[in-house]
């Protein structure tokens, strides 16, 4: 046994397993497998020119030396990216922690009751700051959270606004680049046209629907917004902050000025920079526009005993309920980060967080009148951390990088300087040494932070916030650490048992892949620093994106996108470019099969496009007539196809590259949606079907974690005709020649967890990734054999193999008054999260267990299915009190001294041998999802609440 291979660790089932597994499927093979799986006229010709795999050891030095290239400068750039501290009991007790990072979108909220108060702190924490009505569980950052703020304003226009097409949006010059950016990329195509200007001089004429403002300004002008709010109100126009969360425990909330949606980054609060992400932006608003607000977001509800329950709240306005007409796409969340930043609330406390935002002003203060002693001038009226000073820039930063400082150089003659939670009193000598010899000047020393402010009395903080029990309790490091490992002892994640969630991937995520995230030349890099101190960045970053186009055969990758919604945004965006650029910006159509992922119809909606919906045949495949008929139909005014490929069926459907020249025949290109890759890698690919375009989910394919609904990293990989629209950056030039404008705020967009995927791919090598597709399609084909006979599959090849996932039909079981639902949540009782449920079609589960789970684990989930099977068999449409309908049982039923159901307590928590060995417990009963929205609470009740009580 080679145990320093990396893919024998990786994969699952032992090599003494495949005779039994491949017995039970009834091939000789594994190759025997793959061939009646997947048509023969796609599979690949020749092995993925891939270097030769590392061992983890291998791996971890190289990655030490690549991160030495990396120059960690004093960073005083700001613009949205402040270094910050990662308080130690967070990194070592979330961060690195894979109870906390390997958790999946808390949809069975009965096992993430954990992970879904964390996130509920988070909210509260946005909202209380923000001084708004209601917060979502985060979103991507900063600028897509901006452009989720201008869409939200445009879709709750007045009555007489949408009669009139009001679609002006002013957006103000303080405004930070990347966001206007982001802000120009996702207005165009759905016609709304952005004036940049001075909130000042703004005529609020009955053009505009909505405005946004920075606070404080990108050069750190804090200003007293209350009259534009007011006059804006007068004219029917709504307004958006993009607000500093840290400053915001300083200055007046922008609630407190009338906003109507206050966006921003929370990086600052304990997660570091990280070249950029990932990092969870906020997103609050009004509650009047609680169906209009994108995202998850977090409600409290009761459990079926009336006992206090959390779960995702307000479900229908998501994309795979609403596709095109939805308001939240429920890919867009940074969970972790979020939990990290609201734990960092949580630890620090009202006070705590009033404190380092009056040291951090006091730095800034004490800086600036420093300087002006030096005869270098501050500009700005009033401000909380960034100074912008007069000076030869170019002297000031050869002297600065000398010194391994980084500012930013607005122009010629200005400087701007973000201080932040790291500055000491020895940082801002070095501030005061560096400008002296740039100046020729004797330097002086300072001895304390002044006490002088430099905020607007009128500006100043006087609302109280963080007042809940949960940021007043938990102040030293063992409070902290217990009520982290109290939250984590509530959620199912993959450290404790497999999570098959089909189309979803939950796959190993190997400790030698996440170590480096830890490392400070790693993670403590601003995005937008000089590229010459990012060598290791880039030379990391370029080579994920060759990698990346071997796999996929393609000529081109951004790795900008930082979801896999995202991704498909930016592929389509791309391809408007591209007809714009050949003049035929007619070519508006999108085809998408009824079959497609809910994300697929929504994002063609956001890039401006007709939506043509084509239909599936009774075996699940593209009906290739009917998308031949819709195809000549629309041929002049054709843009693209969105195929997932194997289907969303879990399906290698053989008609694929007839599909695919179909539409390049008819004017048309193709969008590859790469959910289910993890079926491709090294046997097929999406340049060999006929692809144009892809994106990848670097966070299920490519191992980055799911992190409990994010980080995730959706990168677009490209044909050559698509390669000069990628995708480019205002302050850091990245993307192609004719680059459409920007995807997400940073360059790179979550460039830390890059070194994930990274790390993957340089383990595995071509032929670990080409076995563990194929150990992928065995697992799954495995599982099958053992469920025939006991429960329908729905959907499968040719010859009877399914790919990676398979569906298994559940709606037969109405007649013994069974749900779906049901089964998911008796699964909870036998130690797993449910499979997807009911999608793609409604009454099923579509499993996928990935190569990661071994013989033992996949033995264990299909037991547990078989078993609950006999129980649906025992029930009656008539019996509502069942062991499944009462599903799943908790320690506090069990332990009760009354047992009021015709089952034993055995039956009901351990049905199983295996359970007794390593019992999961759910903390709540099955939580009333219609209670919590009729009840709409998603913040922490206020201290009062328990007061009364």
């Amino acid at each position: 046994m080679k145990t320093d291979a990396f893919a024998l660790r990786h994969i699952g089932p032992r090599e003494t397993d495949l005779q039994h597994m491949l017995k039970t499927i009834g091939v000789d093979s594994i190759e025997q497998l793959v061939y009646e799986t997947l048509p023969d006229d796609i599979r690949l010709k020749a092995p993925l020119n891939l270097d030769p795999a590392m061992t983890e050891y291998e791996f971890a030095n190289h990655i030490r030396e690549l991160g030495k290239k990396n120059k960690t400068f004093k960073s005083y750039i700001g613009l949205g990216y402040h270094p910050t501290i990662v308080p130690a009991p967070i990194q070592r007790n979330i961060f690195e922690n894979p109870g906390w990072y390997t958790a999946y979108t808390p949809y069975q909220a009965e096992i993430a009751q954990g992970r879904l108060e964390a996130i509920l702190n988070f909210q509260t924490m946005v909202i209380e700051l923000t001084g708004m009505e209601i917060a979502n569980a985060s979103l991507l950052d900063e600028g897509t959270a901006a452009a989720e703020a201008m869409a939200l304003l445009f879709d709750v226009r007045t009555r007489d606004q949408k009669k009139n097409n009001t679609h002006k949006f002013f957006v103000s010059e303080e405004i930070l680049p990347q966001t206007l950016s982001v802000l120009q990329t996702r207005s165009t195509p759905i016609g709304i046209e952005l004036v940049v200007g001075n909130h000042e001089t703004f005529d609020f004429s009955n053009e505009f629907f909505g405005a946004i403002l920075q606070y404080p300004g990108k050069y750190g002008q804090v200003n007293d917004y209350s009259a534009f709010v007011a006059k804006a109100k007068e004219n029917e126009i709504k307004v958006a902050f993009a607000a500093d969360i840290l400053s915001l425990a300083a200055l007046t909330s922008p609630g407190e000025m009338g906003a109507a949606v206050v966006v921003g980054t929370s990086q600052r609060f304990g997660v570091p920079m990280g070249y950029g992400g990932p990092h969870a932006a906020f997103f609050a608003t009004k509650d009047e526009y609680k169906r209009s607000m994108p995202g998850r977001i977090i409600g409290v509800s009761i459990d079926v005993n009336g006992n206090r329950a959390l779960r995702m709240a307000l479900g229908t306005r998501e994309q795979h309920i609403k596709r095109e007409k939805a308001t939240s796409n429920i890919c867009t969340a940074q969970v972790l980060l979020a939990v990290m930043a609201g734990m960092y609330a949580v630890y620090h406390g009202p006070e705590g967080l009033k404190y380092i935002a009056n040291k951090v002003h006091a730095s800034a203060v004490t800086t600036a009148e420093a300087l002006n002693k030096l005869g270098v001038f501050q500009t700005n009226t009033a401000y909380f951390d960034t100074i912008l000073v007069k000076a030869d820039a170019q002297k000031v930063k050869a002297v600065a990088e000398k010194n391994k400082v980084n500012f930013f150089y607005p122009d010629a003659d200005s400087v701007s300087i973000s201080l932040n939670e790291t500055t000491s009193v020895a940082d801002i000598n070095q501030i005061v040494a560096i400008f002296a010899e740039a100046l020729g000047k004797e330097t002086f020393t300072v001895s304390e932070l002044t006490s002088a402010s430099q905020l607007p009395t009128s500006l100043e903080r006087t609302s109280a916030f963080l007042t809940h029990d949960v940021f007043n309790n938990h102040h030293s490091e063992s409070q902290l650490m217990r009520y982290i490992k109290k939250l984590e002892r509530k959620d199912l994640s993959l450290n404790h048992s497999m999570i098959s969630l089909g189309s979803c991937t939950m796959k190993l995520n190997a400790a030698s892949e996440m170590l480096p995230l830890s490392m400070p030349n790693w993670n403590s890099i601003h995005p937008f620093a000089p590229v010459e101190q990012a060598e290791g960045y880039i030379t990391m970053l370029k080579k994920l994106e060759q990698q990346l186009n071997v796999i996929t055969g393609f000529a081109g990758t951004t790795l900008q996108p930082n979801s896999g919604a995202q991704g498909e945004y930016a592929g389509l965006m791309a391809i408007r470019a591209y007809h714009l650029s050949r003049n035929e910006g007619h070519r508006n159509v999108c085809l998408i099969p009824s079959s497609a992922h809910g994300t697929n119809p929504a994002s063609a909606a956001m890039a401006g496009m007709k939506i043509i919906v084509t239909k599936t045949t009774p075996e699940g495949n593209i009906d290739v007539e009917d998308l031949r008929e819709k195809a000549i139909e629309h041929k002049d005014d054709l843009s693209c196809l969105m195929v997932t490929y194997p289907s969303t069926h879990g399906v290698f459907e053989s008609s694929i590259i007839e599909i695919t020249k179909l539409i390049h025949d008819n004017g048309g290109l193709v969008y590859m949606d790469g959910a289910n890759m993890n079926a491709q890698v090294g046997l097929t690919n999406p340049a060999t079907i006929g692809a144009d375009v892809c994106h990848l989910n670097l966070h299920k394919t490519f191992a980055i974690p799911h992190g409990g609904g994010g980080p995730g990293v959706g990168p677009i990989c490209v044909n050559e005709k698509l390669v000069p629209f990628l995708p480019t950056n205002p302050i850091l030039k990245v993307g192609g020649e004719q680059a459409i404008t920007a995807i997400s705020s940073a360059p790179y967009g979550s460039a830390l967890v890059c070194l994930i995927s990274y790390g993957y791919i340089t383990m595995m090598g071509a032929e670990g990734l080409k076995s563990a597709t194929e150990h992928a399609i065995l697992n799954a084909n495995y599982m099958k054999s053992r469920f025939e006979g006991h429960y329908p599959i729905l959907y499968t090849g040719e010859c009877g193999r399914a790919a990676h996932e398979m569906i298994l039909d559940c709606r037969a079981f109405k007649e013994n008054g069974i749900e779906v639902g049901d089964i998911a949540k008796r699964l909870m009782d036998y130690g797993f999260h449910a499979p997807t449920v009911s999608f793609p079609v409604a009454g099923t589960l579509m499993i996928e267990p990935t190569e990661s789970e071994d013989l033992a684990e996949l033995d264990r989930f299909c037991d547990a299915l078989i078993s609950i099977r006999k129980e649906i068999e025992a029930a009656t449409a008539d019996d509502k009190n069942n062991v499944l309908k009462n599903a799943p049982h908790t320690l506090a039923m069990l332990t009760t001294d009354s047992w009021d159901f015709p089952y034993t307590r055995e039956k009901a928590a351990y049905p199983l041998d295996y359970i007794a060995d390593n019992k999961f417990w759910p903390s709540v009963r099955r939580v009333d999802d219609a209670y919590g929205d009729r009840n709409l609470v998603c913040s922490c009740a206020p201290i009062e609440a328990y007061m009364e009580s």
